[in-house]
């Protein structure tokens, strides 16, 4: 069986970009190389461009380490990763020259059995109509975030609230707080793609100094040539920034495109994705429910939880008996990033918000990279009985870091498909408590551990709960999910791959 997979981002890319997907993407692929019979390859797009051409090609990765696997990426692709890069651009819809050139690679070393998109960031969704060309491979898309649906791929409006309604694309227009500048994008992956390309990668002198000056450089060629074009083009120039709406952050406009070419991208999207995909892949059935809401063809989805090589720590160790410790302190743990959507403002305002003789039974772990400054943690220890900060931290770090947590706190604000930190902490046999949206609350499976997101009198009310002993933990582990093993996922992966018939034959069958 051979196997083409796509992701945005090499997964074993040196400067660590693409979060979780990299981090299941490099698990699978290691895992595939060892399952005979399996030929398991990978494409990447939308980071590497060259300096003196804008042509797109494919060609063998050129940098990084190697595993043993063939490794591919399209340089020059017409549509910039991640997606914010090229928030707004048609491209993301229909880019002729890249889709050419995808085609092209799959007809060099192809056919594929499977080709199976972790995302379509980087690439023209209309690549999904390779099913013209090869009727006969199946085309599986996994839904690692809402991309299809939402050009900031998270329904999170302006980094402030949950976009339940996109207005007819209305608010997409404003929903960048500060579009990057797709020229200034491109050349810093020109200086890039050429300083990794001869051994000039992250970790070195060159790359690490020199890169952020020559990005700075590079942003402001593009604005002062922007500037003299404008200058240039007179009358002609006034009547466009008279039709372009400029951002008040920014000195580029946001998206010009009308509010309906917004609706038209997520149409468009789902036509492909309904026409041509076999298989839509939720990673929790939060997603692939937001999924059939948003359009997807109901019989193309299904819920496919991911693997972890975490999987053991579940074997390992047991549920604590009780959620507080000898001195009745509540000790909460949280992990992931400094950031809005992920909820940990919500969560120091919550925590600042309980009564003060509740507050003196809780402690906090808490471990994020600093990226914001530490003033208001230092405000929370004054309130909470404890608060121990970490500087962010490493896999083999956790069971140390974990180790004193009673309760993981994942107080997501917006529909989180299933973090990575959630599952890190459920593998130690850490009980959860959630917010109501995104899929980390599947993996309790315990409404007494689930509040309404962003409510702080809700979050409030289930620390009492935790703190008076109202928590049945018995109850809660006999109905949470155990987290899934990669050798799990990998076999049901092939079996998908291999027992499920693509559409086309269905339809000939059909016929």
């Amino acid at each position: 069986m051979k196997v083409l997979y796509f992701n945005w981002v090499d997964y074993l890319d040196a400067e660590k970009r693409g979060g979780g997907v990299t981090v299941y993407q490099a698990n699978l692929m290691k895992r595939l190389q060892e399952q005979p019979g399996v030929e398991a390859w990978f494409l990447s797009a939308g980071i590497s461009y060259d300096l003196f051409s804008s042509k797109p090609r494919w060609e063998k990765l050129r940098h990084g380490p190697s595993d043993g696997a063939p490794r591919y990426e399209i340089v020059n692709s017409g549509i910039l990763s991640p997606a914010h890069m090229s928030f707004g651009n048609p491209a993301q819809v229909s880019h002729p020259e890249t889709a050419e050139v995808f085609f092209d690679f799959v007809k060099a070393h192809g056919p594929f059995d499977v080709i199976h998109f972790n995302n379509l960031e980087g690439i023209p969704a209309e690549v999904l109509e390779l099913k013209q060309q090869w009727p006969q491979t199946k085309v599986v898309l996994s839904l690692h975030n809402y991309y299809p649906f939402c050009p900031q791929v998270n329904l999170w409006q302006q980094e402030k609230i949950h976009c339940a309604d996109f207005g007819g694309g209305r608010k997409c227009r404003s929903c960048l707080q500060k579009k990057p500048e797709e020229r200034a994008v491109r050349l810093a992956g020109a200086v890039a793609y050429n300083l990794k390309k001869y051994g000039c990668g992250p970790g070195t002198r060159v790359f690490d100094r020199g890169f952020g000056t020559a990005v700075r450089v590079a942003s402001r060629l593009v604005r002062a040539h922007g500037k003299l074009r404008r200058q240039a083009s007179g009358q002609a120039a006034a009547a466009a920034r008279t039709a372009v709406r400029l951002s008040p952050e920014a000195e580029f406009p946001i998206n010009p495109s009308p509010a309906a070419d917004f609706a038209v991208r997520r149409e468009r999207f789902l036509e492909l994705i309904n026409r041509n995909c076999d298989h839509v892949l939720g990673v929790s059935e939060r997603v692939s429910e937001i999924a059939r809401e948003y359009g997807v063809n109901p019989e193309l989805v299904s819920t496919a939880y991911i693997g972890t090589r975490q999987y053991g720590k579940f074997q390992e160790t047991a549920p604590r008996p009780s959620l507080l410790d000898e001195d009745g302190v509540l000790t909460l743990g949280y992990l992931g990033y400094m950031r809005r959507d992920k909820g940990y403002f919500f969560l120091l305002d919550a925590l600042n918000a309980l009564p003060k003789d509740v507050a003196q039974r809780v402690r906090l772990v808490l471990a994020a990279p600093r990226g914001r400054t530490l003033e208001p943690l230092r405000e929370l220890s004054g309130h909470l009985r404890d608060v121990v900060y970490s500087d962010g931290y490493s896999h083999d770090q956790l069971d140390e870091l974990l180790a004193p947590v009673t309760l993981g706190v994942v107080p997501v604000l917006w529909e989180d498909n299933l973090p990575q930190v959630a599952i890190e902490m459920h593998a130690r046999h850490i009980p959860l408590l959630t917010s109501s949206r995104g899929g980390a609350r599947e993996l309790g499976n315990c409404p007494d551990l689930v509040f309404e997101a962003g409510d702080e009198q809700a979050f409030a009310a289930r620390i009492e709960a935790a703190l008076e002993g109202r928590i049945d933990l018995d109850s809660y582990w006999a109905n949470a999910r155990p987290p899934v093993s990669m050798t799990q996922h990998t076999e049901a992966l092939l079996e998908l791959y291999r027992q499920a018939p693509a559409r086309s034959q269905v339809q000939t069958a059909a016929q």
